[in-house]
């Protein structure tokens, strides 16, 4: 059975007095009852200060921001690849539904779907790191390499296989959700009377297609803000990137409660930041949706 604390496995440890695990929880206010140490939490998150880690001894708010930069950078590049892909694939696809196109998008997309990012990681690392050698196993850095552009261009490499990963493991189920709005969107009334006065090609996609596909879009790129930690735990730990995803595996594994709890809030305040974006975009795409509020 899994230690309900961290101190669980001190305490089976001979060489740990009694005397010094006292001193470790008064240190962390463990000593406290839960009402108090609950009251000490939130005032001390109201400052930004999540604690100290039990893990490192490091301020849980140095361990968090020192990773957070590489997680956003993965995960933005790949939420843009993303959504790109996905939006031409979907929407030309719906354009010509029961063309060859349209079925080698579906068959990519349940393929996309249907395949484990973390399985298709192993493939990868197998096939182009250890048999070709054409892209690094693990890591952000070579070791050979200091500074300069040839240090961007290696951090580059490194991300390529990471970055293909994410992007291929959610092009499928956005690609079906973009193309399923923009056939709803071709059967509407509109667009039928948009055809009747002549209205083709790139005017109709422009004025017609896009602006009412556009808002659910937006909705759900709001939306994968949140998952921007919660999708990188497995990846970074396979890929070795030292980043939000793995400090979240390894605290779990180490029962370090005040990095996960700083975690946590981390992506609650993305979930709220992407809900507040998406209302300021949409607000933006249709100005009468603050009217009829």
């Amino acid at each position: 059975m899994a230690p309900n604390s961290f101190f669980a496995s001190g305490e089976l440890n001979p060489n740990i007095t009694a005397e010094s695990l006292e001193q470790l929880k008064r240190v962390y206010g463990l000593d406290k009852s839960l009402i108090n140490q609950f009251i000490s939490w939130i005032s001390a998150v109201v400052r930004l200060d999540f604690g100290i880690s039990f893990a490192s001894g490091k301020s849980v708010h140095e361990e968090i921001f020192s990773r957070l930069p590489v997680t956003l950078f993965l995960n933005l590049v790949s939420l843009i690849l993303v959504f790109s892909i996905s939006m031409f694939l979907g929407i030309k696809s719906a354009l010509n539904q029961q063309s060859k196109f349209d079925k080698l998008a579906k068959q990519f997309s349940l393929l996309s779907y249907a395949m484990p990012s973390f399985y298709l990681a192993l493939i990868f690392v197998i096939f182009f790191s250890v048999k070709l050698s054409i892209f690094p196993i693990s890591g952000l850095h070579s070791i050979e390499v200091k500074d300069g552009f040839e240090y961007y261009l290696d951090f580059a490499w490194h991300l390529v296989l990471p970055i293909f990963v994410m992007v291929f493991g959610g092009i499928g189920s956005l690609t079906m959700y973009i193309r399923s709005l923009t056939l709803g969107v071709l059967k509407s009334d509109y667009i039928f009377f948009a055809l009747s006065r002549g209205i083709k090609g790139k005017k109709l996609f422009k004025y017609f297609i896009l602006p009412n596909i556009a808002p659910p879009i937006v909705t759900i790129l709001g939306l994968s803000l949140p998952g921007l930690i919660g999708g990188s735990v497995i990846l970074e730990s396979i890929f070795a990137i030292n980043g939000m995803g793995l400090l979240f595996f390894q605290s779990a594994l180490s029962r370090d409660y005040p990095v996960i709890m700083g975690v946590l809030i981390i992506s609650a305040f993305l979930t709220l930041l992407g809900n507040i974006m998406a209302d300021l975009v949409l607000l933006k795409l249709n100005p009468h949706f603050k009217n009829s509020n």
